[in-house]
């Protein structure tokens, strides 16, 4: 994960997924009075679509750390040890095999149906959010500096998604959880893909610092403590900034879809309320015409 493809794929992934949930929270909000959060959410052509990317997205992020990425094309030493080097690939793969037995066992208990299958599937997701947090904070690579504040602020992302989706498992009816936990996947993914750019592309190093080679790995350092702070005040800055922006848009896309689907759930409600109407007149005619028939018939016996 420490290299621009190495932040921008899972990072897009994160996105793709919280966009996702979104989208499917909102319209679900609007369409059902009745709203009850889903951990999952099925496609109409391919029902496990969301699990199937999620798993193939795991596969590769493991594969890549630790038998594409390597130079040896493999982890270990000769002696069968891990090196120091290749430590932080070690804790990358592990929170990707966490996510891949999420959307493994979520696929087993649909298949399964059993009385806990929500709060369970949600135990798990939240598990996988607290292994990434964990191995974040507790990094074996060099997080002391600039690299170091893009990371602190991800793990405050990432205890959003962990803390909201434990209020999930008793709270599956409340929305306002549902959509502050998508819209923490969604920013993970977007602060994933933002630092991978700015942390390795020379041409967006902050000033008065620098790409140095280390172990086999860039990272970011700088000539001065003072080019070091403000560096980092500068990180705090982007995150500000993209807290922002996400907050505006993702309000923006609630309106825009409250307004769609809560106009078709308002026509459609109208519709039912005028064939009720409909089918009350209709009895109340045919009604009228029994009496009238038998008012008709009672006529023509005292005659």
């Amino acid at each position: 994960m420490g290299s621009l493809v190495g932040h921008v794929a899972p990072g897009f992934g994160f996105f793709v997924i919280g966009l996702w949930h979104l989208l499917n929270h909102i319209k679900l909000h609007a369409v059902n009075p009745n709203y009850t959060s889903l951990p999952w959410f099925p496609t109409s052509k391919l029902r496990y679509l969301e699990l199937f990317l999620i798993m193939g997205g795991c596969s590769m992020s493991i594969a890549m750390e630790l038998f594409i990425g390597p130079a040896d094309h493999q982890p270990l030493d000769q002696d069968g040890t891990i090196p120091s080097n290749h430590l932080h690939n070690f804790e990358h793969s592990s929170i990707s095999m966490t996510f891949f037995v999420y959307a493994s066992f979520a696929i087993i208990l649909d298949r399964m149906g059993p009385k806990a299958q929500y709060g369970l599937t949600q135990l798990l997701g939240a598990i996988a959010f607290a292994q990434q947090l964990l191995l974040f904070h507790l990094h074996s690579a060099d997080h002391t500096g600039v690299e170091g504040q893009y990371h602190l602020l991800l793990q405050s992302v990432i205890l959003v998604s962990l803390v909201t989706t434990l209020m999930g498992i008793g709270n599956p009816k409340s929305f306002l959880i549902s959509f502050v936990r998508s819209l923490s996947i969604l920013f993970q993914g977007v602060w994933l893909m933002f630092m991978g750019f700015m942390l390795w592309t020379p041409a967006f190093m902050p000033k008065g610092c620098y790409l140095n080679l280390e172990e086999g790995h860039k990272v970011v350092r700088c000539h001065s403590h003072e080019a070091l702070e403000r560096a980092k005040s500068l990180v705090n800055l982007q995150f500000s900034w993209f807290l922002i922006l996400v907050t505006v848009c993702a309000m923006c896309l609630y309106l825009f879809l409250i307004k769609i689907y809560g106009h078709k759930v308002e026509y459609n409600s109208l519709l039912k309320y005028e064939e009720r109407d409909l089918e009350e007149d209709e009895d109340e005619d045919v009604e009228a015409q029994k009496k009238s028939k038998l008012g008709e018939s009672k006529s023509f016996v005292h005659l």
